[in-house]
């Protein structure tokens, strides 16, 4: 039998540096949304956080400043690129929901400049330097996915990176290809010691989500030395065996434009049909916190 035709799309990750002007921030970031669609990338994701240095380094009022509602005005104006440019946008937000409720919130873009949706961070972490769960809430909406102009798409943000029940849930909702908005990075301190070890776990673990789902993984980090943590960058795409297909310098500013062909997921799922041979009857103690 004929193999199913190619379903080629062409994916834009943006991985920058951050000043401490806010519209500075969100300048670059559309001028390199921008640029990645003249390049032909169809789907373009930020990093998490863009507007700002990675706020939760300390636990300071003074930065819920930085929350804006959604739809807002970054958001407006992404709309506004992703229709101007005919491309689907994967951006990340710190969302002020409510007075005193906040959410670290990614917003999915058509190409039409229509939002599709929202994926608000589920896993919050709270680690030296990584104080996040001072600003955010848990994510409320579930673990979803979108169909797209060009793929049908999930986003996670960051720390559920980690979490193989994150990507199995989006991968079940039908994800073709799984973005991770991410701000990560070595903590000056411990880069020496602990780095490559570090570097090398963030990306194994991510690798087996794109084997145990049978999809592409896109993760977009951010570059540059902000206060203890040296962002790593790194930003990358594994395709559905794991595979690292393409992956952006260490310390510069990058668009990483890479072509994938959506039909491998389908094919490389026929063959690994872990999806299928699921015991689904058998992992009711997944809900639990720890089984004694």
């Amino acid at each position: 039998m004929p193999k199913d035709p190619a379903r080629k799309v062409i994916l834009g990750l943006v991985q920058m540096a951050c000043s401490d002007n806010a519209e500075e921030n969100v300048d670059k970031a559309i001028a390199k949304i921008r640029e990645a669609a003249n390049d032909g990338a169809q789907v373009v994701c930020t990093q998490e956080l863009f507007r700002s240095p990675y706020p939760c380094q300390s636990e300071d009022h003074d930065f819920f400043a930085l929350a804006e509602p959604l739809p807002g005005p970054t958001t407006d104006r992404i709309a506004a690129v992703a229709k101007e440019k005919g491309i689907s946008i994967v951006s990340s937000h710190f969302e002020r929901r409510a007075a005193g409720v906040y959410h670290n919130t990614a917003v999915i873009f058509e190409a039409t400049g229509e939002v599709l949706g929202l994926y608000r961070k589920m896993h919050i972490p709270d680690d030296p330097n990584y104080y996040e769960k001072f600003y955010f809430a848990p994510g409320d909406l579930g673990f979803r996915a979108w169909d797209t102009k060009f793929a049908r798409l999930g986003a996670l943000v960051c720390w559920d990176q980690w979490y193989p029940e994150a990507a199995r849930l989006t991968a079940l909702r039908g994800a073709e290809i799984l973005f991770y908005p991410t701000a990560i990075g070595w903590l000056l301190e411990e880069k020496e010691k602990y780095g490559e070890v570090q570097h090398d776990s963030w990306e194994t673990i991510q690798r087996g989500h794109a084997i145990a789902n049978g999809l592409y993984v896109a993760a977009v980090n951010r570059v540059g030395i902000e206060g203890n943590i040296q962002f790593w960058g790194q930003s990358f795409v594994a395709d559905p065996q794991g595979r690292i297909i393409a992956r952006a310098d260490a310390e510069k500013e990058e668009n990483l434009i890479v072509e994938v062909d959506l039909a491998r997921c389908e094919r490389v799922r026929q063959h690994w049909p872990f999806l299928r041979d699921r015991r689904i009857d058998a992992y009711g103690d997944i809900t639990k916190r720890f089984v004694d």
